[in-house]
């Protein structure tokens, strides 16, 4: 199976089972005008969901490598495609879902991605988190900030609150 053929089952099963679900990673800067190269597809969901999520790509044939209340990892033994989740809960969960823009990624369909000023949080987040990302994630958000609107006083901001506001000027500029 094809990375875009995992990802439209995964989007069918979670609509399916009526699980809160939305796009980040490289598809959803896909969605915003932006195309990298990658070969993983990376969802949020509901913590809630977990389980199910998890016993659903283990049925597909997928290995779970990493599981934590946060995030799962999920790698196929074929071809070595990779799903991971991010898990959210309450009022991060509330926020996230509640401003998810309907975006067409492939074959003209529609898929819930992630607000621009969420996604520029989790790549600030995970920068802060694993400086070998840094460089990758910043030139995300630039290219994200030229092809989005995006409320730029929130991502001053955000860039403070991971301690990289020393990077806001040359990635907003």
């Amino acid at each position: 199976m094809a990375l875009k053929d995992i990802f439209e089952t995964t989007a069918r099963f979670f609509e399916k089972e009526s699980i809160d679900y939305a796009v980040i990673g490289a598809f959803a800067l896909y969605g915003f005008g932006y195309v990298r190269a990658t070969r993983d597809i990376d969802f949020v969901a509901r913590i809630a969901s977990q389980k199910k999520i998890r016993r659903y790509l283990e049925t597909l044939g997928f290995e779970t490598t990493h599981c934590s209340t946060a995030f799962s990892n999920h790698v196929h033994p074929i071809g070595a495609m990779r799903v991971d989740i991010l898990y959210v809960q309450g009022v991060t969960a509330d926020e996230i879902f509640a401003h998810v823009q309907k975006r067409v990624l492939f074959r003209g369909r529609a898929y819930p991605v992630v607000a621009p000023e969420h996604l520029v949080a989790m790549k600030l987040f995970a920068a802060s988190q694993s400086p070998e990302r840094k460089l990758r994630d910043l030139a995300d958000i630039r290219a994200l900030l030229e092809n989005a609107t995006v409320d730029r006083d929130m991502v001053k901001t955000l860039f403070t609150r991971y301690g990289l506001e020393k990077y806001y000027d040359d990635t907003a500029r």
